[in-house]
């Protein structure tokens, strides 16, 4: 059922997404671009089911934030790359409320050449990356569409667009996440359900520990996850099927597009080589 009456009259794109007194559901709101994203829903009101694998965590930003904005918060604490994990948070998140906004931030990756790297760690990379981002999105969109309205942020990275050796699991996952949220952006607009991908470049969060890279102030593309988030936000409020905040990460993702594949993984790879 609609939550207003007018609300199933509304396409997607008609406006600003509406936050204030609604639930989202965000993965990965333990640190980083997860948190940011937690912290600025809830600024706009929003009420907030926070999913991460650290209990202690969330429950701290939680508590945080009920104090800062007067909002609701739930936790879900589990490891989204165990099978089941991903419906399991969704039936939590969803039990008591609708969930009108999920923010799949979730992920991880890894730096090494492909033969090099764990086959088990890369298969566990790609179940968190693209098979839980894709069962969450599939349970988000079957309820939003019943009730023609919400929305949902997957976040991807400038990788997404170019294979880059080094990062070779890593970057297929993120091209997994764009594709597929561009995809389901033009199947659901109609529908009074947004989709859209979040492309952010050099970052710090604890994806750098986990990688095996690093980033830096000044480094082309820098923005801190704060960054990122609002212009994550603009752009979703604009109906955008992708964003790539920064000036310099949307010329990076362009020379990408427009460059032979093989000419391009070569220049990622020295880019990678330099910055890892």
């Amino acid at each position: 059922m609609p939550d207003h009456p007018s609300e199933r009259s509304r396409s997607a794109g008609s406006g600003p997404f509406e936050y204030r007194g609604r639930w989202a559901l965000v993965t990965g709101a333990s640190m980083g671009i997860g948190e940011a994203f937690a912290r600025a829903l809830a600024a706009r009101g929003m009420n907030l089911v926070l999913c991460a694998r650290s209990a202690d965590r969330l429950e701290a930003l939680g508590d945080a934030l009920r104090r800062e904005h007067g909002v609701e918060t739930q936790v879900v604490a589990g490891d989204l790359a165990v099978p089941g994990a991903a419906a399991r948070a969704w039936e939590q998140a969803s039990a008591e409320h609708p969930v009108h906004l999920l923010v799949n931030n979730a992920g991880f990756g890894l730096r090494g050449r492909f033969h090099e790297l764990p086959r088990e760690r890369q298969a566990e990379m790609v179940s968190l990356n693209c098979t839980a981002l894709l069962e969450l999105a599939h349970l988000a969109v079957g309820e939003m569409r019943g009730r023609g309205a919400g929305g949902i942020i997957n976040v991807a990275s400038i990788v997404a667009f170019q294979p880059v050796p080094s990062m070779a699991a890593y970057a297929a996952t993120k091209a997994f996440v764009l594709s597929l949220s561009e995809s389901l952006a033009v199947e659901n607009r109609q529908a009074g359900v947004r989709v859209m991908a979040l492309c952010p470049g050099p970052t710090p969060s604890g994806f750098q520990a986990v990688a095996g890279t690093r980033v830096y102030e000044g480094q082309p593309g820098y923005l801190t996850p704060e960054q990122v988030v609002a212009g994550g936000l603009n752009a979703f409020d604009a109906d955008r099927a992708h964003v790539v905040p920064g000036a310099a990460n949307r010329a990076a993702t362009l020379f990408g597009r427009l460059l032979p594949l093989g000419v391009a993984a070569r220049i990622a790879l020295r880019v990678n080589q330099r910055h890892g």
